[in-house]
């Protein structure tokens, strides 16, 4: 295997950078740790703030990177404005999710510097996984970020919650994977091959003159493989890990992965059956149709029975990947554009709504919030907050003109243009439906009332930064929607070439 150092090791710069300094950081936070002249300290701040540093120059690397178009590693990982877009957007979110759970570590004392490590290096597998373009290496990527997603889910050791949130993923997540690997196989022993564009070749000259046998075995493991993303992603009717792993796992683990891996599975999904699988349309085509109006019924009638928070966020989440599935089930360009269009207007909302979460606590106790009840007299103690997250929840409705609106407009019209009419009444009326449970939110913020009003002191400054700007953005982004959509649209458009 001959690699050339002008140009694989410079293109992976910003992957190669977070995992040197990685074993750097494991070193200081041991030594210090276990330190008895420093009396044993808690460098959890510390850890998270050298973890955010090192995220932001790797950000840094990745946006500056002089390569690009180019198949390095021995073919392994494609360095391209797509791949270096999804990536700068995984950098960016997980170094938001660092920030907004310092406060939270610090309340429910979360003293594991472990947390941070686990954190840098899922981000790398995320980063791995949108530039990986053989399925060798996207299987080790996503083994790299699942395995230290099962840790960090269980992170709090004394909780039966987290434990069996922890459990839970870990036993599907290896059924999942299980799966992929085996459709990764079945993939390689009738092709001959793992790359991409090796494997687009051989799918858009599989024709008439193939064997049953041949044509069979390559369908079948390419639905091994989209079952396999599929529960990544946590589509129904692979959503059953979702509503149980956010609700016990803290809530700081929740935001990262309510806000952070999607986008790199779903970045793996376009490119993986858009351009290597592409030769199989039809039968992908089907299950990703039937995966996103599942979501998008499960996701919707599920949250409408829920009291708690972080349960009422997962089934948002699975409804949500139902709209974003049905861009990519158009198979057209715009359609891909709409589902990361999507993407990235989610993952604003969804920092916006953990930035809440992270830094309410209830006057008295001090306890996080737990159920929606919780929220009760939000409006009384703090309009600000209030009114913010009014305004996060009337876009995740799609209420124009804010920018949920345009996110879920341009999936439907995808779906539209490509005449799957069914698929885009059925995503109208479930967007309807679900209107239900955030307007009931809103109803309990700013006309239930109790003598408990939340105390919001630990309020921090980042959090509020970061809720004002994603309240800014989604309210004023029908103003200037060019910069966003001209990046999305010249990153997708590249994936054509």
């Amino acid at each position: 295997m001959k690699f050339s150092l002008n140009i694989d090791w410079v293109a992976g710069l910003s992957e190669i950078f977070i995992l040197s300094i990685i074993n750097f950081l494991i070193v200081y936070s041991v030594i210090y740790t276990t330190s008895a002249q420093l009396h044993y300290p808690t460098i959890i701040k510390n850890v998270t703030w050298l973890g955010v540093h090192i995220l932001g120059f790797a950000l840094l690397l990745n946006i500056s990177n002089p390569i690009k178009g180019a198949i390095v590693f021995n073919n392994l990982l494609i360095i391209d404005e797509f791949s270096i877009l999804i990536k700068s957007i995984v950098l960016a979110s997980t170094i938001t999710t660092l920030v907004l759970g310092l406060d939270y570590s610090r309340n429910e004392n979360l003293n594991c510097f472990e947390f941070v490590i686990l954190m840098l290096l899922a981000a790398t597998g995320m980063m791995l996984v949108a530039s990986s373009y053989d399925l060798f290496s996207m299987y080790l990527a996503i083994e790299l970020q699942s395995f230290c997603m099962y840790i960090i889910a269980s992170l709090k050791r004394g909780s039966e919650f987290s434990t069996e949130a922890g459990l839970k993923y870990f036993i599907l997540g290896a059924f999942s994977s299980g799966l992929l690997l085996f459709g990764c196989s079945l993939i390689y022993g009738f092709t001959g091959t793992c790359n991409y564009q090796q494997l687009f070749v051989v799918f858009a000259t599989l024709g008439k003159e193939a064997t049953f046998e041949l044509h069979s075995g390559v369908i079948l493991g390419a639905l091994f493989i989209l079952v396999g993303m599929l529960f990544k992603l946590s589509a129904a009717p692979f959503h059953l890990w979702a509503p149980d792993v956010y609700e016990g796992a803290p809530t700081s683990v929740t935001a990262f992965f309510a806000v952070v891996p999607k986008i790199a599975i779903l970045s793996l999904l376009v490119r993986l059956f858009s351009y290597a699988f592409y030769g199989l349309f039809l039968p992908w085509q089907e299950v990703l149709i039937l995966c996103s109006l599942l979501s998008m019924v499960i996701g919707t009638l599920g949250g409408i029975w829920q009291n708690k928070l972080k349960r009422l966020i997962a089934y948002s989440a699975i409804g949500h990947i139902g709209y974003m599935l049905i861009g990519i089930s158009s198979g057209s360009i715009e359609g891909v554009y709409a589902t990361f269009f999507y993407a990235s207007l989610y993952i604003v909302m969804g920092v916006a709504t953990f930035s809440i979460l992270l830094s309410i606590r209830k006057r008295g106790t001090r306890s996080k919030l737990r159920y929606i009840n919780d929220l009760s007299g939000l409006f009384m103690s703090n309009p600000f907050v209030a009114f913010s997250f009014a305004l996060i929840l009337f876009s995740m409705c799609g209420v124009p003109p804010l920018a949920g609106f345009f996110s879920k407009l341009f999936v439907f019209v995808s779906a539209i243009n490509v005449g799957m009419y069914p698929l885009a009444i059925v995503g109208v009326m479930t967007s309807v439906i679900a209107s239900f449970y955030y307007i009931r939110i809103i109803k309990v913020m700013f006309f239930d009332s109790t003598i408990n009003n939340n105390n919001l002191n630990t309020f921090s400054k980042s959090s509020a930064l970061f809720l004002s700007f994603c309240s800014f953005f989604l309210l004023g982004f029908f103003l200037w929607p060019v910069p966003l959509a001209l990046i999305i649209h010249n990153s997708i458009i590249f994936l054509c070439i």
